[in-house]
């Protein structure tokens, strides 16, 4: 049933290739309401009982973006933490669609999440590079555009510190192939068009290329795409014992609906795998607030990676959103909205201290500190997050980039820890 909205409202809308927060009668923008998302896709809100068992069988302190909500919904994480604790091998899968050169923040987050879960479990990582996706999806570039795009968030991508012994980076161009594009055959034999017309809003002007694309991205959860990554000599055929690894799948929230597709099928392959666990994260806010996400096609709405110190400042001061009163004193004898000032945000995001941003928050929700010195505080810990990212950015040699897209074993340990042992922070 169609959601029912006031005339001249709007409801958020949600989906692979565009994220806008819902608009009230009178054309405000609000918030992007997760709880609701996770509602209508019947996702699982992670609650503290998950987060302590995640605790209690990694010997790991959950990462602060588990604390504070930022990570918020999964799918089956829990039989992924059950799979764990008997010692079993599971894969992590991510990735990101190349539509510039660059990184901006928000492009960061499920990648820096998905390095420290590969960490905390010592599991390989399959990165998906959809190059053949943003080409198919914008009639603007071409696919050596996208290529180039590629190889370029490769880069970006390695110099977030994934362990080269245990993470596979591949461009969906050069890649795909052998058992991936069998199964990614296979796959698309299981589902209709109406399916894919349901999941994203296909109709017949849509080119086949991108209907058939969903096959591609979510084949790529299944163990037998990758013959050479687990044995010490390539696959020569797919099989049920490859099959039966598990998958774990850290992304926005917006890419739900081709693993829903994947989850609802994967028992139907010849060589069936087990439904891919899902974490999802929520969006990072863009610079103009609440409603909408970081865009690469709008620069002043995002802090990209290759940004100087200065234009960090410049963008954080003219056109992050504040949560302040319009005047000092107002802001003195009222205070501010934390909730909604982009910089706070930020920090949220950005800043490790936990008690520092409880003191953030109330300091500036009390008055006492004002919008100015919170925009200092985020400047701060941006220009540090994107200089030491633009460093380790510069030691990714052409080798080190082949070193990490050349297919090969791949090297994990896996759970190697007694349930006896104390946590980690």
């Amino acid at each position: 049933m169609e959601e029912e909205v006031a005339p001249g409202s709007r409801s958020q809308d949600i989906n692979p290739w565009s994220v806008e927060g819902g608009r009230t009668e009178d054309g405000k923008i609000v918030s992007i309401d997760y709880k609701a998302i996770a509602q209508k896709w019947n996702t699982q809100l992670i609650d503290d009982t998950l987060l302590e068992r995640f605790e209690k069988v990694t010997g790991h302190k959950p990462h602060r973006w588990l604390r504070r909500g930022l990570f918020f919904s999964h799918r089956d994480f829990e039989k992924i933490l059950d799979r764990y604790e008997r010692g079993e091998t599971f894969f992590l899968y991510t990735g990101r669609g190349p539509s510039t050169g660059s990184l901006h923040l928000g492009h960061t987050i499920p990648l820096q999440f998905t390095k420290w879960l590969q960490d905390v479990f010592d599991m390989p990582l399959v990165f998906m590079l959809t190059d053949d996706e943003k080409a198919l999806f914008n009639d603007d570039v071409s696919f050596e555009d996208t290529l180039h795009f590629a190889m370029e968030n490769a880069r970006d991508i390695i110099a977030l510190g994934f362990d080269v012994r245990k993470t596979f980076i591949y461009s969906d161009l050069k890649y795909v192939s052998n058992h991936f594009l069998m199964n990614a055959w296979e796959f698309s034999k299981l589902v209709t068009f109406n399916q894919v017309r349901g999941a994203f809003g296909f109709n017949e002007s849509t080119n086949i290329g991108r209907i058939f694309f969903p096959s591609v991205q979510c084949v790529a959860a299944f163990a037998t795409s990758y013959p050479e990554l687990w044995t010490d000599q390539p696959q020569l055929s797919r099989s049920q014992s490859i099959a039966n690894m598990a998958c774990l799948i850290p992304m926005g929230i917006d890419q739900d609906p081709y693993f829903r597709l994947l989850r609802d099928n994967a028992h139907r392959m010849r060589f069936a795998s087990p439904k891919p666990a899902l974490i999802h994260s929520k969006f990072l806010t863009a610079l103009q607030g609440a409603g909408g996400k970081m865009s690469s096609s709008n620069p002043n709405s995002a802090i990209f990676m290759t940004d100087t110190p200065k234009q960090i400042k410049t963008k954080i001061n003219r056109y992050a959103f504040s949560g302040g009163q319009e005047t000092l004193e107002e802001h003195r004898r009222l205070g501010g909205n934390p909730e909604v000032d982009v910089a706070y945000i930020y920090l949220t995001y950005f800043e490790d201290d936990d008690e520092k941003v409880k003191k953030v928050h109330d300091d500036y929700k009390t008055g006492s500190l004002l919008t100015g010195d919170l925009k200092k505080l985020a400047i701060d810990v941006l220009q540090k997050y994107v200089q030491d990212f633009q460093e380790q950015r510069k030691s990714v040699t052409d080798e080190v980039l082949e070193g990490y897209m050349r297919p090969r074993k791949l090297q994990w340990n896996g759970n190697t820890r007694t349930a006896s042992e104390p946590a980690i922070s």
